[in-house]
């Protein structure tokens, strides 16, 4: 059995604290932020992300950040925008309901070009829902949300120690491509707590936005870019260079246009950016049986079912290869077309109702047959899954 990460981006740093400690998801994605930099943070309580709320509210401080405890979901993350947009690296954390009111304040922060991290802990919707019940159904909500569908970069850990190296990731391409970032967790992930070895945590690197340094006159412009895939260098607000922050449609210099040429390229700027480097954010872990006749593909909390499924169909002498996708958006194409070499049908395990990741993943698998294994109000099983893949 070949257990192997596909990264195609940077070198994974590997942390030295030789410690074991009991910490929850949620913990340790306030681990991740505070390593990676994080200095403002701002949050609303809301089940099951709180956890994250109490951890940076006690623990920034202490690193000489700020951790402000918001009236409401709105202005926890106008709050992290605004920092942003004085060069301050900012996060803040929800669930379902919160996220429905931050929406807005998210689409401003793409067009503002203001890197923000974003912790989704998902809970059953709609609406408000179950509190306490856990669900994979945010996926649409949280990488569709805006007007037009920008590719919004997402990532999903599957354990607690996931959770400190993917947010280390959010951090780093958040500053790298100046947009927003989303890490989506979810309810058994974030409240379980479990043992992690802080001496195998991986990092990546801390990475800072690229300032612009010195230009003549009023020569800067907010937005500028030779190249769609370009990534303007910032300046902050309040500075020594003139910077416009619209949410409205606008040129290069941030001047409010509605359709010019201009404009229209700024606004393909937003996405390919973001798509240019898709091959580089590609992340899945595999578990690889070069014999497999059926791929296994899950994410978050089911891909931790899925190992178990996959230990006992072995067992039973199943050739199965296991994917877990770690980047969903965007979605690593290759990646995910590589694994399918050599098998006659996919499973996609998520616990939501439709099959969501399942519904824009499916089209990289001509001639194979494709096939969902759903939860819903209820955690996928082993079992569940051993009873689909071995029919």
């Amino acid at each position: 059995m070949d257990s192997r990460q596909q990264y195609a981006g940077m070198t994974i740093e590997n942390m030295s604290t030789p410690q074991i400690k009991i910490r929850t998801g949620n913990q340790m994605i306030a681990e991740g932020a505070l390593h990676a930099g994080c200095l403002f943070f701002a949050g609303y309580p809301i089940t099951p992300a709180s956890g994250i709320y109490k951890s940076m509210i006690e623990e920034l401080p202490k690193r000489n950040g700020v951790a402000i405890s918001s009236p409401d979901e709105i202005s926890a993350l106008a709050y992290c925008v605004g920092a942003s947009a004085r060069g301050v690296k900012a996060m803040t954390a929800t669930s379902g309901p919160g996220w429905s009111l931050m929406i807005e304040t998210v689409q401003y922060a793409l067009m503002t070009e203001l890197p923000v991290v974003i912790a989704m802990v998902q809970r059953l919707g709609p609406s408000t829902g179950g509190a306490t019940q856990g669900a994979q159904g945010d996926i649409f909500l949280t990488e569709y949300c805006t007007s037009g569908a920008y590719t919004i970069p997402m990532f999903a850990p599957s354990t607690a120690q996931e959770c400190f190296e993917v947010t280390t990731l959010a951090m780093f391409w958040a500053e790298e491509l100046r947009t927003p970032v989303i890490v989506l967790s979810d309810k058994e992930i974030g409240m379980t707590s479990e043992d992690v070895d802080f001496a195998s945590l991986k990092s990546f690197p801390v990475n800072h936005r690229k300032q612009i340094e010195n230009v003549n006159g009023n020569s800067y412009k907010t937005y500028d870019f030779k190249n769609l895939s370009d990534v303007p260098l910032f300046a902050p607000v309040g500075g020594k260079h003139k910077t416009t922050v619209t949410g409205s449609a606008h040129d290069k210099c941030g001047a409010l246009q509605k359709n010019s040429p201009e404009t229209i390229e700024v606004l393909r700027h937003l996405q390919r950016k973001i798509t240019s480097r898709a091959q580089e954010m590609a992340f899945i872990k595999t578990d690889d049986d070069p014999k497999a006749e059926i791929l296994l593909i899950s994410f978050g909390i089911t891909a931790r079912t899925a190992r178990e499924a996959v230990k006992q169909a072995r067992e039973q002498g199943i050739k199965v290869r296991l994917v877990n996708v770690i980047s969903l958006f965007p979605i690593p194409e290759a990646l995910l077309r590589n694994a399918a070499i050599g098998v006659h049908t996919v499973f996609v395990a998520e616990e939501n109702l439709t099959g969501q990741y399942r519904s824009v993943i499916q089209h990289l698998f001509e001639n194979k047959r494709v096939v969902g294994i759903n939860g819903f109000g209820k955690m996928i099983t082993p079992n569940d899954i051993l009873e689909c893949i071995t029919v």
